[in-house]
């Protein structure tokens, strides 16, 4: 065998065995299908939409390419001044299901993508359980620029930033939204309550549902949320499935 087909095999046998890990820690026996018959997968794109958001996305709008060209030199507040480049968000411009983190880290700044390291492995996981990828889902952040030693953001930095969520939202159109950790989901919920009151409860934000959870960065320091999330992500599953066609 090549020894890059060798190597290839060893790194998708070693995620595999994650994915195993992470599940059975969780308590997952299975991963949920749709009662519906014939249904086995998530239709990932937009396109698959019922025909009110079929018609919808047939009127003409800003595309993410026009909103992050905006952004790009943005000097709206004052994390401009220290930032290396914009963490705008990446994945599939149709897609059903955009996940919302909270603030780029000194990783994600470098590449540029939300969601890396050990935190964005995890949640790689938790999208294969789902049965999707970054490419199927849309990944980005409350906030697009990463604040000084990684610091909580201000009210007027969250301000700032915000409108562009919104607009990437719009562009996007997604069925369901799935807000992960404290800062992005009381911030779009405009609530002071916890996340651990929260997460589990369909919200709406931006006209759009949303389902609250831990993120995956907390569910590293607190492995036992894993179940917690796992339930969290079963009803976006089911949701995703029930409307799709």
């Amino acid at each position: 065998m090549p020894d890059k087909l060798y190597q290839e095999c060893r790194t998708l046998i070693s995620g595999c065995r994650a994915i195993f890990e992470d599940l059975r820690e969780a308590g997952i026996d299975t991963i949920p299908l749709s009662p519906k018959k014939n249904t086995t997968s998530i239709p990932v794109s937009s396109e698959h939409q019922t025909p009110q958001a079929q018609e919808n996305s047939s009127i003409p709008q800003e595309t993410l390419a026009d909103i992050q060209h905006e952004l790009a030199n943005c000097q709206r507040c004052l994390l401009n001044e220290q930032r290396t480049q914009v963490v705008f968000g990446v994945g599939n411009p149709n897609a059903r299901l955009v996940l919302v983190g909270e603030a780029p880290g000194s990783e994600e700044e470098s590449q540029g993508e939300p969601f890396v390291g050990e935190a964005g492995q995890l949640l790689d996981r938790i999208l294969l359980a789902m049965k999707l990828s970054r490419e199927d889902v849309y990944l980005c952040n409350l906030i697009k620029c990463r604040t000084p030693n990684s610091r909580e953001p201000e009210t007027v930095e969250i301000a700032s930033c915000e409108t562009f969520l919104k607009r990437q939202l719009a562009a996007i159109a997604p069925e369901v939204v799935l807000s992960l950790g404290q800062l992005a989901t009381r911030t779009l919920l405009q609530t002071d309550e916890p996340i651990n009151k929260l997460r589990g409860r369909w919200q709406t934000y931006a006209g759009i549902p949303l389902m609250p959870t831990f993120h995956p960065a907390d569910l590293l320091q607190n492995p036992a949320r894993k179940h917690q999330v796992w339930e969290d992500v079963k009803q976006v599953i089911h949701r995703l499935q029930d409307s799709g066609t």
